[in-house]
């Protein structure tokens, strides 16, 4: 029992000692600050391909530091913004846009949730009203209510309920 108990310590201290690991520091793309900032900004505009939940501003993965030096290079190189967007939408298509643009091919991408709550919403009135209607009973004509209470005396009399059918029949 005390020989596990010593080899449970040593494989949690080893599992310590292994994952006690320092991180290492980011190192800035470039020494420019301005130009860091500027490819962050367009890092932020474009989605992780690996990731696919985060930007490549933000992913640590390998496709995304090799993204972001390519932003820097094509600034370096004196292009806009618009035309780094443009041509990773081209080459990697319009999902690599954090924020797509409204275009045909995106038009249910961007109007598909409006529509399926405008489409939920008219089930939903639809049913609300088909409850209603269904729990409100109809009023009983003066006719129906005298047979009921006919049937009622009848059944506390001990008188069959055929009778009592008889009965208001032959007195309309």
């Amino acid at each position: 029992m005390l020989e596990r108990l010593r080899l449970a310590l040593m494989a949690a201290a080893l599992a310590l000692a292994c994952g006690a690991v320092p991180a290492r520091d980011a190192v800035p793309g470039s020494d420019d600050p301005a130009l860091e900032a500027r490819v962050m900004a367009v890092a932020e505009e474009l989605r992780c391909l690996v990731c696919q939940n985060e930007t490549i501003a933000a992913s640590q993965a390998d496709l995304a530091v090799d993204l972001r030096k390519q932003i820097r290079v094509k600034l370096r190189a004196g292009q806009s913004q618009q035309e780094i967007l443009d041509f990773m939408s081209a080459r990697y298509g319009d999902f690599v846009l954090y924020r797509p643009r409204l275009s045909a091919s995106t038009l249910l991408l961007w109007l598909g949730p409006f529509a399926l709550l405008l489409i939920a919403a008219v089930v939903l009135a639809f049913n609300i009203r088909r409850r209603r209607r269904a729990a409100v009973a109809p009023a009983w004509s003066e006719e129906q209510a005298q047979r009921a209470r006919a049937m009622l005396l009848e059944a506390d009399a001990g008188e069959p309920a055929q009778s009592a059918d008889r009965s208001t029949k032959a007195s309309v």
